[in-house]
């Protein structure tokens, strides 16, 4: 069984047991966070899908970590102007053991 959660601004695959990579959230290590904008449900033999959000679907999951991706280069630059401007991001994240999907 998996599902299609969105958070963030993205949409994830989950499914129980996996840990997930998703965009920070405001929650400490080691609590429990719940997820209900869930887009689709897939079973063995079943599939629901909301329009756009299945009601009463929800995912929940335990905070194991909250960081930072590795560095992206931002390098601007104009040609034959004399223009250098090198900047980098490092987009800060959570990661997720999903332990429940709840249909």
């Amino acid at each position: 069984m998996y599902a299609i959660i969105k958070t963030g601004g993205k949409q994830y695959r989950v499914e129980e047991g996996r840990i997930v990579k998703v965009e920070k959230l405001p929650v400490e290590v080691g609590e429990t966070v719940e997820f209900d904008q869930v887009l689709s449900l897939v079973d063995d033999n079943d599939a629901k899908f909301g329009k756009p959000i299945l009601e009463g679907a929800r995912v929940t999951g335990k905070v194991i970590e909250q960081g930072k991706d590795k560095k992206v280069i931002v390098f601007k630059y104009r040609r034959k102007k004399r223009y250098r401007k090198k900047t980098g991001h490092r987009q800060p994240y959570t990661r997720v053991l999903i332990e429940k999907i709840e249909a």
